[in-house]
């Protein structure tokens, strides 16, 4: 798609001018009221600001503890004061902002690296190095963006900055000539893509952030400029490649916004330098199906269909989300990023968490149409049921109850070993979660990854079998999945006995997850075992009638679970929000044969624990506001059902 028209465009690739820099008064007076006024207020919580210093052993902390969040706290601190400085500085034109604003270039472009120490290598997967080497800059995702952070300052401020010394907006040049533009071209970063390895968000994320860098500065050197065009519509082609024709995330909503929201962002820019040479990819379905996955997994409130290391809560959508859905002709998501928007208040105002000062612009120079459009626009967006063959994600809701199943593998990118594993929200409030992932630490992107207990099957709404959970990779995953999406019923049926190792003895594990449109939802479990080997607790390797095979299935919830009475069956009341009732049936259990019949064997359900997890992690704590807990239920047989109500 994109390597194509570039290779075809022969214009001039002009100057990204998207909005007005300080100079336009006319422009920056215009603004909304209330955005300016809240830029204004952060703004003037910065002045006097200590910029932190980021010392050779803060960087080396990381290869020494592990941690990533001392160093990286301080480097995003810096961008948030300069971001919101320079803003307020652009309301109010008054030079009061500007002192500040200086030693926050400066203290930026004194910094001996713009990665992350957890990103300090120059091949994939490879140990990171102790230190940052100033002579071969790394091209991570945090120096990609450094890298437009220090553009849009340049692009906004230019003449101001002059005014006090040409050597301020100099510096800026140099250091972005040095650490962005030079080994863009002159290395091969993994992100970059080659066709063969796989792509992942930091692909686009990083390119928009490199053609930031060069386009808002306007670079003179025009084969530089050509070659940059050139090299990130290939990225941008590769990233692609990573999508089904659907346009699901793997990565989940959390990450769409550094992945779906970049490559709008990505196709804004190379419009505007080319004249509109891209304008048609927006009518491109992929691209299309890309642009409403947000709305699509949204849920309800703050919650998102979350799996692998997504959050339940991914953010509020705003600005970008309401410009794509623009661009791609979605009047439905146009109308629900309008309300998410308001519904976030000052944050969705002024993004002060936001490290990327042009999506800060962005929120400038659209929050007073965006407030407009939901004024004219008031009803809800609709969400509708969906399934994403790409992923295997399956999602349907009724007027209370939604239900998410993830089928697919275990391979994707940030995966954890959550194949067939499914949430339920009520009335938009968690019932049974994906608990998603702690702060990232040097163990989370290594071997011992899956030793951390939120990527394991066992934290999932899954079995453990024989003692077995499910094992990573792309071929442990689901297989003869088979989906109906109707109006009383929407459901999934696949095979799950893949995504477990062959020690477990499964021969087949069948789960069915339906939703009976105002009625309840339904996770009907059938499982076989072969007769001998493997199986966990039997030092033979063979089942016996005193050493059945079992299972232990798992279910986290956020509310806590309390057994209730029941006429039949187990019975647990969730919290305030509703009943899970496990029931077993009978049928008969031979290898490869999942026949019912009748009153051939009884199965059996008991409980084997009610845990209380406590949620202590910094990351946890922003999705989930108490302790979490696990129903440990054992099956013994090979048939289970677990009605939500």
């Amino acid at each position: 798609m994109f390597h194509e028209i570039a290779q075809n465009y022969q214009g001039h690739l002009s100057a990204f001018t998207p909005y007005a820099p300080i100079t336009d008064r006319i422009a920056w007076d215009s603004l909304a009221e209330d955005w300016k006024k809240e830029a204004l207020c952060l703004g003037e919580s910065y002045l006097g600001c200590v910029y932190p210093h980021l010392s050779a052993t803060d960087f080396m902390d990381f290869l020494h503890t592990g941690n990533r969040t001392r160093y990286e706290d301080k480097l995003f601190a810096k961008r948030h004061a300069l971001n919101a400085l320079v803003l307020a500085e652009c309301v109010e034109n008054k030079g009061r902002f500007l002192d500040d604003i200086i030693n926050g270039i400066f203290s930026v472009c004194e910094e001996s690296a713009w990665q992350l120490p957890a990103h300090n290598s120059y091949i994939r997967d490879t140990p990171q190095l102790p230190l940052p080497d100033l002579t071969d800059p790394v091209l991570d995702l945090f120096a990609c963006e450094t890298g437009s952070v220090l553009a849009s300052v340049h692009y906004l401020l230019q003449k101001t900055l002059d005014g006090i010394s040409p050597f301020i907006t100099k510096r800026i040049r140099h250091e972005l000539e040095h650490r962005i533009l030079r080994p863009y071209l002159d290395r091969h970063f993994w992100w970059m893509g080659n066709g063969k390895e796989p792509m992942n968000n930091w692909t686009i994320w990083c390119t928009q952030n490199v053609l930031l860098s060069l386009f808002l500065t306007d670079f003179p050197d025009e084969a530089a400029k050509s070659a940059v065009f050139h090299k990130a519509c290939q990225s941008a082609d590769f990233f692609l490649a990573e999508y089904g024709q659907d346009g699901c995330c793997d990565e989940g909503a959390q990450y769409y916004r550094h992945a779906g929201l970049c490559l709008f962002n990505v196709m804004e820019i190379l419009n505007a330098v080319t004249d509109g040479a891209f304008v048609s990819l927006y009518r491109e379905e992929k691209i299309k199906n890309i642009a409403s996955y947000i709305l699509n997994v949204h849920i309800g409130d703050k919650y998102y269909v979350n799996f692998a290391d997504c959050s339940p809560v991914a953010g509020r959508a705003g600005v970008r989300e309401f410009l794509f859905a623009e661009r791609t002709g979605n009047e439905s998501m146009m109308r629900f990023a309008a309300q998410d928007f308001h519904a976030g208040g000052t944050d969705s105002l002024l993004l002060p968490s936001e490290n990327n000062l042009f999506y800060r612009l962005q929120n400038a120079f659209t929050t007073r149409r965006i407030t407009q459009y939901r004024t004219s626009h008031p009803a809800p967006a609709g969400r509708p049921d969906i399934f994403y063959p790409s992923a295997g994600v399956f999602l349907a809701r009724d007027g209370a109850l939604t239900l998410a199943v993830k089928a697919g593998d275990n391979g994707d990118s940030h995966n954890h070993n959550d194949t067939g594993s499914f949430t339920v929200y009520k009335n938009n409030l968690p019932m049974f979660i994906d608990v998603g992932v702690e702060s990232y630490t040097k163990k989370t992107f290594s071997p011992r990854r899956y030793e951390i207990w939120t990527m394991q099957s066992a934290y999932h709404n899954l079995p453990t079998v024989n003692g077995f959970q499910q094992k990573d990779g792309e071929c442990y995953g689901a297989k003869d999945v088979v989906c109906h999406m109707g109006d009383t019923l929407c459901d999934i049926d696949m095979d799950i006995s893949g995504a477990y190792p062959a020690e477990s003895g499964l021969t087949a594990y069948r789960r069915r997850a339906a939703l009976y449109k105002g009625k309840e939802i339904l996770i009907h479990d059938r499982f076989s075992f072969a007769h001998t080997g493997g199986m966990g607790g039997n030092a033979a390797g063979t089942e016996t009638e005193t050493n059945p095979p079992s299972v232990i299935l798992s279910l986290m919830t956020y509310e806590k679970p309390l057994p209730a009475p029941s006429a039949g069956g187990l019975c647990f009341q969730i919290g305030t929000l509703g009943t899970l009732t496990a029931e077993s049936g009978s049928h008969s259990v031979h290898s490869g044969n999942m026949e019912n019949t009748a009153n051939t064997e009884t199965n059996k359900i008991k409980i084997e624990g009610i845990e209380e997890i406590p949620v202590t992690d910094p990351r946890l704590k922003t999705a989930w506001e108490h302790n979490i807990y696990r129903i440990l239920l054992r099956i013994t047989g090979g048939e289970v059902t677990l009605r939500i109500s």
